[in-house]
C-alpha cells in the first residue's frame, strides 16, 4: 500500500498566489452544532480558517449564534431555528437555501455535532454544492437507507470506524485489511473519496488507497474529527476554486488534510506529550504543520 509523504502533500497544496483575493481561496459553509454539542461547529469552522480558506460561513443554533459569533468573530454565523431538543429543525431549509444563494460556498462540511436533525436529509439530498459528509451526516445515512444522494455531486465522507461499521452494516473492523477493504466498499458503492479515520487513516476512492504516516495517541480526544473536516473542507475550497470540483480535488483535499492533521498533532505531542493536547490546540498548530511541509528540503 503507497504512504503518504511529506513530498507529495507540498505538491499538492493549494496554491497561494501574490495576487490573490479572499474569493480566490474558497468559501465554506459549515452546517454544525446543536445545544448539546455545540463546540463541533466551532472547531470545524475555525480548522477551515487555520487550513487556508478564504471565507468561511457557520450556520447554527439560533440560540448558540451570539456566543460564537463573539468567540469566532472572522466566521459569518448563520442563525437557524431548532427544535426543542436543541438541533437544527427542518424549518431552517429555507433560510439556509437563501443564505446559500446570497453566499454561494464552495463547498459544505456537514454533520458535527447536529444530532438527528432533520435538516440532514435536506442538504444531502437537494443542496447541489459538494460536501465533506461526518458525523452525524453519516449515522443519518446509516439509520435513513432512502436517502439518496445526487449522482452528480462530489462528496468528500470521513467516518471514523464504527461510522464505517453503520454505514455498511457490519461489524468494526479489527484488522488493517477488513479496514481497507470496508474503506473500499464505501467508495465504490458511493464513488466517491472515503477518509477511514484511525491509527494509519486510509483515504480510498477510484481503486486508489493510500494511507497516512503522520498522527498518534494525542489526536484520540473528542473534537478532532471535527478538525479534520474543517481541514479538508477547506483545503477542498481552495483547490476546486483554482480547479475544479471533481474527484481529483477531492482526493488532493482529503490526503492533504490527513497528513496535515496528523503532522498538527504530532506538533503540539512535541510540547505537551499525547495526555493533554486538546482539539482545538491542533486546529491551532495546522498553520505550523504547513509551514513545515512547505520548508522540509525535498
Amino acid at each position: 500500500m503507497k504512504l503518504i509523504t511529506t513530498d507529495w502533500v507540498r505538491k499538492h497544496l493549494p496554491p497561494r498566489k501574490e495576487d490573490a483575493h479572499k474569493g480566490t481561496f474558497g468559501r465554506v459553509l459549515v452546517v454544525a452544532g446543536s445545544h448539546r454539542m455545540c463546540g463541533a461547529g466551532y472547531l470545524c469552522a475555525l480548522s477551515a480558517l487555520r487550513a487556508g480558506a478564504g471565507l468561511v460561513a457557520w450556520a447554527l443554533p439560533d440560540r448558540l449564534q451570539p456566543s460564537f459569533a463573539a468567540a469566532l468573530p472572522e466566521v459569518i454565523t448563520v442563525p437557524l431555528p431548532c427544535t426543542k431538543e436543541g438541533v437544527i429543525s427542518a424549518q431552517a431549509q429555507t433560510k439556509l437555501k437563501h443564505f446559500c444563494t446570497q453566499f454561494t460556498p464552495s463547498v459544505i462540511a456537514v454533520g458535527p455535532g447536529m444530532g438527528k436533525s432533520p435538516l440532514l436529509r435536506f442538504i444531502l439530498e437537494k443542496v447541489p454544492v459538494p460536501l465533506v459528509v461526518d458525523a452525524d451526516a453519516l449515522n443519518f445515512i446509516a439509520t435513513h437507507r432512502t436517502v439518496r444522494l445526487p449522482d452528480n455531486r462530489p462528496c468528500i465522507f470521513t467516518p471514523h470506524p464504527g461510522e464505517m461499521a453503520r454505514l455498511l452494516g457490519s461489524a468494526v473492523a479489527q484488522t488493517d485489511s477488513i479496514r481497507q477493504s470496508q474503506a473500499e466498499e464505501w467508495s465504490c458503492k458511493t464513488g466517491n473519496v472515503v477518509v477511514l479515520k484511525g491509527n494509519g487513516s486510509l483515504v480510498a476512492g477510484k481503486g486508489k488507497l493510500i494511507k497516512n504516516t503522520t498522527g498518534g495517541p494525542a489526536l484520540a480526544k473528542g473534537g478532532n474529527g471535527d478538525v479534520l473536516t474543517g481541514i479538508i473542507a477547506g483545503l477542498w475550497g481552495q483547490l476546486g476554486t483554482a480547479s475544479n470540483f471533481d474527484f481529483d480535488t477531492s482526493w488532493q483535499a482529503a490526503v492533504c488534510g490527513v497528513y496535515i492533521h496528523g503532522l498538527a498533532g504530532d506538533l503540539m505531542t512535541r510540547d505537551k506529550t499525547s495526555y493533554g493536547v486538546l482539539a482545538s490546540e491542533v486546529a491551532n498548530r495546522v498553520p505550523i504543520a504547513i509551514k513545515q511541509i512547505l520548508e522540509t528540503r525535498r
